[in-house]
């Protein structure tokens, strides 16, 4: 096989794998070959605290078992399931969409929020830009209504419910970058890039070019 970077779907829907390896790909610009690899025993959105910490095993599975030519992995679910536990095991690159994406967010000190559609897993998202040491930078999370689900499955009202997550980000908390939360979100991010003069923060792109970072290839 050749080179490539493999991508992990903590979640288990593989039309969610399909479009966020498309997004990679794209991000990748044929610098490296993106694979996919989608978990098997989760559900197919990872939307509670005890389904993000139960999909951690497979995701070290699922990356301690990378093919030879693997030259990085991502975790693309946005509470970064398994990260710590993988990067021990494996002596490549392994980066989180959450992790990516905060700290794309918060460079040069840039105050940034995140509007997702999973409200109970606020608490696990605010635990990663602690552990990042950007909790200082982070304005909070603005989720939309609804069942995530459901609203998932509906292109055009979750960009719409989405947007208004990002326009309270901005207007109420003083974001000035905002991290659109979730790997099932990828299509959506790239969608609302161009609504608005604030910086649209698309995790799994960030998460392609912190691999390469880490792997100091030239962009």
């Amino acid at each position: 096989m050749t080179s490539h970077i493999l991508l992990i779907n903590p979640n288990s829907s593989r039309a969610t794998s399909d479009m966020m390896v498309s997004i990679a790909r794209k991000a990748a610009t044929g610098r490296l070959a993106v694979a996919i690899a989608t978990a098997e025993r989760t559900p197919p959105m990872i939307v509670t605290p005890e389904q993000l910490k139960a999909s951690a095993a497979e995701v070290v599975e699922i990356g301690s078992k990378h093919d030879p030519a693997c030259l990085g992995i991502i975790v693309s679910a946005f509470g970064d399931p398994g990260l710590a536990s993988l990067r021990e095991r494996v002596d490549i690159p392994v980066v989180g969409i959450c992790e990516a994406s905060m700290i794309e967010a918060s460079r040069a000190g840039r105050r940034f929020g995140v509007a997702t559609t999973t409200p109970d897993l606020l608490e696990a998202i605010g635990d990663r830009a602690r552990d990042l040491g950007v909790a200082h930078l982070y304005t909070g999370i603005r989720c939309t209504l609804g069942d995530p689900v459901a609203l998932a499955a509906d292109e055009a009202l979750l960009r719409q419910s989405l947007a208004e997550a990002v326009r309270a980000c901005i207007e109420i908390d003083g974001a000035e970058a905002v991290i659109i939360g979730g790997g099932p979100l990828g299509q959506a991010a790239e969608q609302l890039q161009p609504l608005f003069e604030t910086p649209i923060i698309a995790p799994i792109p960030c998460a392609i070019e912190r691999v390469f970072d880490l792997l100091q290839v030239n962009v």
